[in-house]
């Protein structure tokens, strides 16, 4: 886009309220949430889930293919809505946007970070990552300085100008993480963040994700993979469309 294009007025949002007063905010809830999808015979992928995430938090979710981890991933970043239950989203609560509304709650204040990279291989790792701000209503020169201080802090400040296929997978990750980073969002879903890559490269991407967190950035993992979830200082296992166990909650049971 030119460096004359016309920006669109970000959308507002009413002020949800206060943050609680005796630990840090609620950055994610969902209550009793499930998600059934209409085909013969119906497939419900999430049973009366609930599960809330606190600014500054590092936690797995963990199940086998077909737990439902992916579906409550959708639901948790408003890419798809719960057929019932309530899901809000750094106090708002999401059933009352509209589709316009949603885009921007996605594009302010969630960040999104999948297995495939979803890169356009024909553009630079800047414009890539600029490209995260275009519908927050940021100005192109601000959408590049941003980009700019995100790939610098996933250790690619010296590749900002070359295309996606000139850099390694783990690199590509990073540009992912950098994409998801750029919006200062409140919460980063990552979804097998480290399907694609091979075990050394996974486990540096790991320990990014790890500096990330420490420096304030609140992530949600979601993986089948034990060894992943186990580096996790929270970990909530997945079953059948339920939350099994959840190591921030050690009363939690399925079914209870």
């Amino acid at each position: 886009m030119s460096s004359q294009e016309t920006i669109q007025e970000p959308v507002r949002f009413a002020d949800p309220g206060p943050a609680p007063a005796d630990g840090p905010p609620l950055v994610l809830e969902v209550e009793q949430v499930s998600k059934v999808y209409p085909s013969q015979p119906p497939v419900t992928a999430l049973r009366e889930v609930s599960l809330t995430v606190t600014a500054g938090e590092l936690l797995a979710v963990v199940g086998p293919s077909g737990s439902g981890k992916t579906t409550l991933l959708h639901v948790m970043g408003s890419l798809d809505r719960p057929t019932a239950g309530t899901v809000k989203i750094t106090g708002l609560d999401v059933a009352g946007l509209s589709d316009r509304q949603l885009a921007a709650l996605r594009a302010g204040r969630v960040g999104f970070v999948f297995q495939q990279f979803f890169l356009a291989e024909h553009a630079s790792l800047i414009d890539n990552v600029a490209d995260g701000l275009l519908y927050a209503g940021v100005p192109l020169k601000q959408r590049r300085e941003r980009a700019a201080e995100a790939l610098a802090a996933v250790g690619l400040s010296d590749r900002l100008h070359v295309r996606p296929t000139q850099i390694s997978g783990g690199q590509r990750q990073r540009v992912g993480i950098a994409r998801a980073l750029v919006g200062h969002p409140a919460i980063v879903l990552a979804d097998e963040p480290t399907g694609n890559l091979d075990q050394a490269t996974g486990q540096a991407l790991l320990a990014l994700l790890g500096d990330l967190n420490a420096a304030g950035t609140t992530i949600v993992v979601i993986t089948h993979d034990e060894r992943i979830a186990a580096r996790m200082p929270r970990r909530v296992e997945m079953l059948d469309g339920r939350i099994l166990t959840d190591t921030a909650h050690p009363s939690i049971k399925a079914g209870a």
